[in-house]
């Protein structure tokens, strides 16, 4: 998902900016920053997709597709998810085999916050298995919260501008651009 769109000029700083991403990528699941830093390299296990905490926190990355009305790229943010034991184990072990597409999906919880919304911490999540070299899709269960009804009715090109504006000016380094 890294397709850029032309520029804009921010509402924030009036400043003309090349490039309007379409995603965002959170490197860590959330939990791990509530572990004291020194401790993080004994208790925090940390690979490209998955990551375990106290070998009793189980964490998948996936991706939060959002349509964009009018385009046919949508909107997206790698984020990660928590899991129950059984199904982390079950996703890492079918992680490179075809017959994941077949999985039901996984329940879980997301683990990041999201500067554009209210807390997203603990929003409830399924995750979907898609094809090997493919992220999982997280799709958040249909509650009133912006998020989840951003992703059930899509967004404007304004909003996707909205949040460059929050992402670039409220919470510069926290998250990057994928």
């Amino acid at each position: 998902m890294a397709e850029k769109v032309p520029g804009y000029t921010c509402h924030s700083c009036g400043a003309y900016h090349s490039e309007l991403p379409l995603s965002y990528f959170v490197p860590l699941p959330d939990a791990v920053l509530w572990v004291p830093e020194a401790e993080r390299a004994q208790r925090c296990r940390i690979l490209d997709e998955v990551c375990i905490i106290d070998n009793e926190h189980f964490f998948i990355r996936g991706n939060i597709e959002i349509p964009i009305r009018g385009q046919e790229t949508p909107f997206g943010w790698t984020v990660w998810t928590s899991l129950s034991r059984a199904n982390f184990e079950r996703a890492v072990r079918l992680w490179d085999r075809p017959e994941r597409v077949d999985e039901p999906p996984y329940f879980g919880w997301l683990n990041n916050l999201l500067p554009p919304y209210p807390t997203t911490i603990d929003l409830k999540t399924h995750v979907h298995t898609r094809p090997v070299g493919t992220r999982p899709y997280i799709e958040l269960e249909p509650t009133d919260h912006p998020l989840a009804v951003e992703q059930r009715q899509g967004i404007t090109m304004a909003r996707v501008q909205e949040i460059a504006e929050i992402m670039l000016h409220e919470q510069p380094g926290a998250h990057g651009r994928s």
